[in-house]
């Protein structure tokens, strides 16, 4: 620490982080935040893969431990970003990135648990999505998928959830979220299992490639992934294994690498599941190679819809 430099913090952290755990842990140097140096808090809002809001374009929330950090912050971050957000204090831009993670955890724990509902009462999700979508307010589409991966939203929640329990309070809208997530990969193995039996075949045996194995679409990143872990489960069950990913090279840790011939894995698979549905693949030739296949992101379902009736 020198005097006069400014301190940001802009990992995902719960609401009081910056005041009690960062400022302390800086003014062991014996400076002072506020007047040797700038504190201030700045949350990541970064989506990779997204092409169409980039650092510079998406407005940035800044707050300093005083005003006069703020102010500094805030010239840091206007030389790169068009639109900064002031807010009163650290703890509001702490819960305020905190809520959009959880924001999105929730409503896409409230659309996978429908998909598993109206997988029983045998109702097109996907078509009950698009029917919703047509309302244009007081709705916004989710999208339900194998599992819920990424470096933030199967775990920054929790940190609130964490941090309630000092005030004697329950997230329990956070929990519930968090363990239907977690069921994802499971129900996903149970299609398959299913659409193996359709065609007389047992999971012990059967060779299943996997279509995307990295968390989100267009990126290579593994952590949290609900792909690994549908390898794990369906490894258990004695099936037979493969993934092509073009984002991803290897799996060391399973023994796997990408099949780069998807046409020539496809002869040699007995079922295909869409996991991760990257750009540039045709899953449409997929699904029609293998019918009966598993499509866990919705990218084939005009394939498998029936034309409207007549009038």
């Amino acid at each position: 620490m020198q005097p006069g430099q400014t301190v940001v913090l802009e990992s995902t952290t719960f609401p009081g982080t910056t005041r009690e755990y960062l400022v302390p842990l800086l003014e062991e140097s014996g400076l002072r935040a506020g007047s040797d140096f700038w504190v201030a808090f700045s949350p990541e809002r970064v989506d990779p893969g997204r092409v169409d809001f980039t650092i510079r374009t998406t407005p940035k929330i800044v707050v300093g431990l005083t005003e006069t950090c703020g102010d500094h912050a805030a010239v840091v971050y206007s030389r790169s970003c068009e639109h900064v957000v002031p807010v009163s204090t650290p703890e509001v831009a702490e819960l305020a990135k905190l809520l959009e993670n959880i924001f999105r955890s929730v409503n896409i724990a409230l659309v996978n648990e429908l998909s598993m509902l109206t997988d029983r009462m045998d109702i097109d999700i996907w078509e009950v999505i698009d029917a919703a979508s047509t309302k244009p307010f007081g709705f916004m589409r989710f999208e339900p998928g194998p599992g819920m991966g990424g470096h933030c939203l199967p775990v920054d929640p929790f940190y609130l959830t964490w941090r309630a329990r000092e005030y004697d309070f329950a997230t329990e809208f956070i929990e519930l979220a968090g363990k239907v997530n977690q069921q994802m990969p499971y129900f996903c193995v149970e299609q398959i299992e299913r659409a193996l039996n359709d065609a007389y075949k047992p999971v012990r045996g059967s060779k299943i490639l996997l279509l995307g194995v990295s968390y989100k679409p267009g990126v290579g990143d593994l952590r949290g992934s609900p792909a690994l872990g549908i390898i794990e489960l369906l490894r258990d069950r004695g099936a037979g294994v493969r993934y092509f990913d073009p984002y991803v090279a290897a799996l060391p840790d399973w023994g796997l690498r990408n099949e780069a011939d998807l046409a020539a894995a496809l002869q040699d698979a007995d079922l295909a599941a869409i996991v991760t549905a990257h750009p540039g693949v045709d899953h449409d030739s997929v699904m029609r190679e293998l019918p009966g296949s598993c499509d866990f992101r919705g990218v084939t379902r005009h394939l498998r819809r029936a034309p409207a009736p007549q009038a």
